[in-house]
């Protein structure tokens, strides 16, 4: 790898590893970032997965209370999200390199309107479920949701909260520590999945890492400080641009 390719990888794993710490979305950077050094599309998607894993993880430790609080009613969460991920990730798996090129303008198009609308979305959820949910319908959901985790999963983070709210765990920072376990374990899922496929860029993975680890720590340190509604316009305006570019690129090689 040329000494200005891990450069690029370290500064754009920095600044992933500290929005997500603060507001969420990154892959709908280091994604492209990935593929702008040369890597296929697929490759690139499993290869973030793992790169931006330190970031996904980061929040878990400082949410030890809560998860003893939870306790064992984590485990049916973490088995039907698990599923669903591990199902996402073998479609990605199999899937033709073609047609995932070909769904890339998409993904990132769902990817910004789950970041940009996912509060808005969350709140309909709360209200169509208001009363007693049928939490087949609920863990359905979350099976649904992490197939899609599994398969791309930029954005999804305020789903999985709305959804552990929905079944009853109205605390926001209950809530918040279980949209973080699943996150990360679908993650730990995915990349296990994709290693054993062989699909993951290994050395690019590693360099990219070592800056995620870094942003999610100074992200984490300094969230508060930063304006969430300027960061999430930011993310929301990118993502829509990167959709046009994609579709574009896609429009020309047709």
């Amino acid at each position: 790898m040329e000494p200005t390719t891990a450069l690029f990888l370290i500064v754009i794993g920095l600044v992933g590893g500290a929005w997500n710490a603060v507001a969420g979305g990154a892959t709908l950077f280091t994604f492209p970032a990935l593929m702008a050094v040369g890597l296929p599309p697929v490759v690139a998607n499993a290869t973030n997965y793992l790169a931006m894993l330190p970031s996904n993880a980061a929040a878990i430790p400082a949410y030890r209370r809560e998860l003893r609080d939870v306790g064992r009613r984590c485990w049916p969460l973490l088995i039907v999200s698990g599923a669903g991920a591990i199902l996402g990730s073998l479609l990605l798996l199999v899937s033709e390199a073609a047609l995932f090129e070909f769904l890339v303008p998409f993904l990132i198009l769902i990817a910004t309107g789950l970041f940009a609308l996912g509060p808005k979305l969350a709140n309909s959820l709360r209200a169509v479920f208001s009363g007693e949910a049928p939490m087949v319908l609920l863990y359905a959901a979350l099976f649904t949701f992490s197939i899609y985790g599994g398969y791309f999963g930029a954005g999804l983070g305020i789903i999985l909260l709305a959804i552990v709210q929905i079944m009853g765990f109205t605390s926001f920072h209950i809530a918040n520590s279980l949209k973080n376990l699943l996150a990360t374990s679908f993650t730990v899922l995915s990349i296990l999945v994709f290693g054993v496929g062989g699909i993951i860029a290994w050395p690019e993975a590693l360099v990219m890492m070592t800056g995620s680890s870094v942003g999610g720590y100074l992200g984490g340190r300094y969230a508060k400080c930063i304006n969430e509604t300027y960061l999430r316009t930011g993310v929301t305006l990118f993502g829509l641009l990167l959709s046009a570019v994609y579709t574009v690129r896609l429009a020309q090689q047709g």
